[in-house]
Parts: structure tokens; C-alpha cells; sequence
């Protein structure tokens, strides 16, 4: 699969560990930066071109990570076909992706343990969006405001 990740100074560190991760366990790896620490930056500068390539479908799915993940998911959800959601528990990891076809995977650097991320991930990762006529048709509803 082909991930896009992305963090500012909040994240960094984060990001820096789950970089090396996702290429153990056999995927491509794109980084939109941060690619030093600067606690300076700001979150859009390197979420927005995530998103951007994301929704564009130059990558399989996304990884945004901030000091919290609320800065990150709500610039990811500004791009059009972009749904990012901030995840801290297994369950909405891989709920999100199969009843509400999630594509983009927020993260609290600062709240998100190395070893909780990587589960967090992979449960990501695994899910299939099941394409429920129920979930279609929500879907749908939110696609509508889009346009």
C-alpha cells in the first residue's frame, strides 16, 4: 500500500518512529514533511499536501500527525474527498474506514504512545470500507456537501 504521512514539530518525533514501521511491515512510504524539528511550523503546511495528494489518488491512504491530531484532521477535512478523523482507540480505527470509508488517519503526537500508534495503524491499514448500502448512502449525504 501507498501511505502518505505528514507532521509538524508536534508530531515529529511520532512520525519518525512510524516512518520505519510502515516499511517494516512492506509499504511505500511518502513524507510530506516536517523533515526536521522546528518548533515554528505549522500543521497545514505539511497536512495540506497530504491531503491534497491523498484525495488526488496518488496514495492508498494518509497518516497526518500533530501534537494532538485535532489540528491535523480538521485541515485534512478541508480537501475535497479527504475523510480524516483524530483516532485514539482500536475499535474507531478500523470502524471508521469500514462503515465510513475513512482514508486519513489522525494522531496526537504528543497524546499517542509509539507502541498504541502502531496498533492504531494496522488496524487502520487492514480495515475495507464494506460499501453497506447503509454506509453508501451516508456517505453520499456527506459527499453531497462538497459539491
Amino acid at each position: 500500500m501507498k501511505i502518505g504521512i505528514a507532521s509538524d514539530h508536534g508530531g515529529f518525533e511520532l512520525k519518525e518512529v512510524i516512518h520505519p514501521f510502515l516499511t517494516s511491515i512492506g509499504h511505500e512510504v511518502i513524507d510530506y514533511g516536517a523533515y526536521s524539528l522546528d518548533n515554528a511550523d505549522d500543521y497545514p503546511d505539511y497536512v495540506i499536501p497530504l491531503a491534497q495528494a491523498l484525495a488526488a489518488g496518488e496514495l492508498d491512504r494518509g497518516i497526518a500527525i500533530c501534537g494532538s491530531g485535532v489540528g491535523a484532521s480538521i485541515a485534512a477535512n478541508k480537501v475535497k474527498g479527504v475523510r480524516a478523523a483524530l483516532i485514539n482507540d482500536h475499535f474507531s480505527a478500523h470502524q471508521g474506514v469500514e462503515d465510513d470509508d475513512m482514508n486519513l488517519l489522525c494522531l496526537g503526537g504528543r497524546v499517542t504512545g509509539f507502541m498504541a500508534a502502531e496498533e492504531l495503524i494496522i488496524a487502520f491499514l487492514n480495515a475495507k470500507f464494506t460499501a453497506a448500502e447503509r454506509h453508501v448512502r451516508r456517505l453520499q449525504k456527506v459527499q453531497n456537501l462538497e459539491q
